[in-house]
């Protein structure tokens, strides 16, 4: 008979422990809850029947992990606050049966492509859920102010209700101030890489320039792009520019040597031009230091484009919004507002990153 998980028998162990232990301080025992009673029933079944039967391990904790995070959630509403011992001996084990849930899935290797990359989705999903989860519960449990920690759920609602006002701060600061300073940033660093390429002696004049403009704080830099272009998106999208010019130069020249001595002689045995041997070898070949820049770049825009708005802009921005509403203690709506960042943020380089395995499929990392 396999061993059982030892996630599995502490979790057991916890939720057996939990019925006889008060679910709120100095009040009445779990057991008085049918709900979170049969939480920490499902939590032991489960641990049971993995070790019963090996390959039932997946659903059977999938169940008990979701079903107790379900009657948790609902139940933590009446103990806000006053949530005791045995509630959080449930709560944790709960989340260990979920861990034995994400460490089973991780450990599958399914032949088919498509389940293959069903899990890869799926685990950090799962992960990211109990994260929120866990964040819910311990808010609501301990009662923590709104103005220190809002829950999930109080951000949600807030998310929701405030449509309008994050589509109008996304447009002014992502699609115009990020995308635009994105390109501009990105496409001037490239530029420039190939002529310090081309004319040897800007690499010891120019690069160095570089380095040290890389390493002005945004803080310092976004009064004066203010002064220069207003206060409006352009302000923004200039500092963007001077953040990712720099990752982007950097890159592109290392990348443009990448390519093999062994080739480079082949190219010149061929007659072959700088153009030629710039756009049939060494390009290519740069391809991974290429979009490695953008890929950093893609998180630096936003960044820039946020932390530049808190030093002047019109009345909508993500920065500027942050900035006003950390003022008035509506820190619901601040944390909306990082949601929509991080979202698009993470939209934005996924992008990047499949453009990078579309262009780059030769690379050993893919195949």
């Amino acid at each position: 008979m396999r061993r059982p998980s030892p996630l599995l028998t502490v979790a057991a162990v916890l939720a057996f422990a939990s019925l006889m232990l008060p679910a709120a301080k100095g009040g009445f025992g779990i057991i008085a809850l049918p709900t979170l009673t049969g939480a920490a029933a499902a939590v032991v079944v489960a641990a049971a029947l993995s070790y019963v039967v090996p390959a039932v391990t997946i659903p059977a904790t999938a169940i008990a992990a979701h079903l107790g995070a379900w009657y948790l959630i609902g139940a933590v509403a009446s103990l806000s606050g006053d949530a005791g011992i045995g509630f959080w001996c449930l709560v944790v084990a709960a989340w260990l049966t979920a861990w034995r849930l994400t460490d089973a899935l991780s450990a599958l290797e399914p032949r088919a492509v498509i389940w293959r990359r069903l899990i890869g989705v799926l685990v950090p999903l799962l992960f990211g859920a109990w994260i929120l989860i866990l964040w819910e519960l311990i808010v609501r449990g301990f009662a923590i102010p709104q103005v220190l920690l809002p829950a999930p759920s109080q951000i949600w609602t807030r998310l929701v209700g405030s449509v309008p006002t994050l589509l109008a701060d996304f447009r002014q600061t992502f699609l115009k101030a990020v995308l635009i300073g994105y390109a501009l940033g990105c496409g001037s660093g490239f530029v420039v890489a190939i002529l310090v390429d081309r004319v040897p002696f800007l690499r010891r004049g120019l690069l160095p320039i570089g380095n040290l403009v890389s390493a002005l704080p945004v803080i310092g830099i976004a009064p004066i792009m203010v002064m220069w272009f207003g206060f409006d998106w352009p302000s923004k999208a200039a500092v963007v520019v001077v953040m990712t010019f720099f990752p982007m130069l950097v890159n592109t020249v290392a990348g443009l040597s990448a390519a093999g001595a062994m080739e480079r002689d082949l190219m010149r045995t061929y007659a072959a031009s700088y153009w030629q041997s710039l756009l049939k070898l060494r390009l290519p070949a740069a391809m991974p230091f290429i979009f490695t820049a953008l890929k950093i770049n893609s998180t630096l825009a936003l960044i820039g484009a946020i932390v530049a708005e808190f030093f002047g802009t019109p009345i909508v921005g993500m920065g500027f919004r942050i900035s006003t509403e950390v003022g008035r203690m509506n820190i619901d709506m601040v944390w909306a507002e990082i949601a929509v960042a991080a979202l698009a943020g993470s939209v934005f380089y996924a992008l990047v990153a499949l453009v990078e395995r579309t262009v780059t499929f030769w690379h050993p990392s893919y195949r």
